[in-house]
């Protein structure tokens, strides 16, 4: 599915970052989730603001789907919301979600459906998920990364899944060191996730521009990332764009990305979740990127 989506007022985004930032706030642990009322109307109100054209998806748990609908509602939206369905409740919960989505197409449109792996996942597995998914919306698979021990078979599952034509998904961080994946994890699955047709999902564990080493532990930045991904287009030295902490040094490779080269970035790397689209579209553009 192309991330493009009708041009909205506000700042002008070059493509390399158009719809990049899903709004992933209802992913987070309950106890710092704002109220529904709250993250609907901020979602309105970055996706309508400023820098628009940099939202992406509102990113939803299937359990808490009608209460979002109940709130939209009050709100009536110009137009709908692009919604990427969680699933968190088993896959016996999402045809009776997708129908809730579908009856209220004045509100919502569906764009992704999200699962986490079995341990065990295989063609089966995945051939149910894609029975379940609508042709025009986006499966993707999270396979689960394991916190030590060797690496291999979930690497194995991200060319799985790549293969199926799901996109994959790449859990960036969390509340615990273990949670975040290290610059060589983080190598290996772009290697792994270059043949998605639809591209990789990075959500959670990206809170800013550029990576950082704090005292509890690093966390990864958006930047990195995206010159990480072009660096593995171009079989480049990606490990080095993922450790750096140099934000002009990776704004300026960056800016000497073509519009062709960007769309290889983005066919690559599909979304990501990452802080408040009003911060990141500022901080863009000081550092002349938008």
């Amino acid at each position: 599915m192309s991330s493009a989506r009708e041009g909205r007022p506000g700042a002008s985004v070059p493509a390399l970052f158009a719809h990049l930032v899903d709004d992933v706030t209802l992913l987070r642990p309950r106890a710092s989730v704002p109220p529904m009322a709250e993250v609907a109307k901020g979602y309105l109100a970055e996706r309508d603001g400023a820098f628009g054209q940099l939202t992406g998806q509102l990113m939803c748990p299937i359990s808490r789907l009608r209460e979002l609908v109940a709130e939209l509602a009050k709100l009536s939206p110009a137009t709908p919301v692009d919604i990427g369905l969680v699933v968190d409740t088993g896959l016996g919960a999402l045809p009776k979600a997708l129908s809730v989505v579908l009856s209220r197409e004045a509100l919502l449109t569906p764009r992704t459906v999200e699962t986490a792996a079995p341990p065990d996942v295989d063609p089966t597995w995945l051939e149910r998920v894609s029975e379940f998914v609508p042709e025009d919306v986006l499966a993707v698979v999270e396979p689960r990364r394991p916190f030590s021990g060797d690496t291999g078979e979930w690497l194995d599952a991200v060319r799985l899944v790549s293969a199926h034509g799901c996109s994959p998904k790449l859990r960036c961080g969390g509340s615990r060191p273990a949670e975040v994946p290290t610059i060589d994890q983080v190598a290996d699955f772009l290697t792994a996730a270059e043949s998605a047709r639809a591209g990789f999902t990075a959500s959670l564990g990206l809170p800013g521009l550029v990576r950082t080493s704090g005292a509890e532990h690093a966390e990864h930045g958006v930047l990195n990332l995206m010159v990480g991904v072009a660096m593995a287009i171009v079989r480049g030295d990606v490990r080095s764009a993922l450790g750096s902490t140099d934000v002009t040094a990776l704004a300026g490779e960056l800016a000497k990305i073509s519009d062709t080269a960007g769309s290889a970035v983005r066919g690559l790397l599909a979304r990501c979740g990452c802080g408040p689209v009003s911060s990141l579209g500022a901080a863009l553009t000081t550092l002349g990127l938008i």
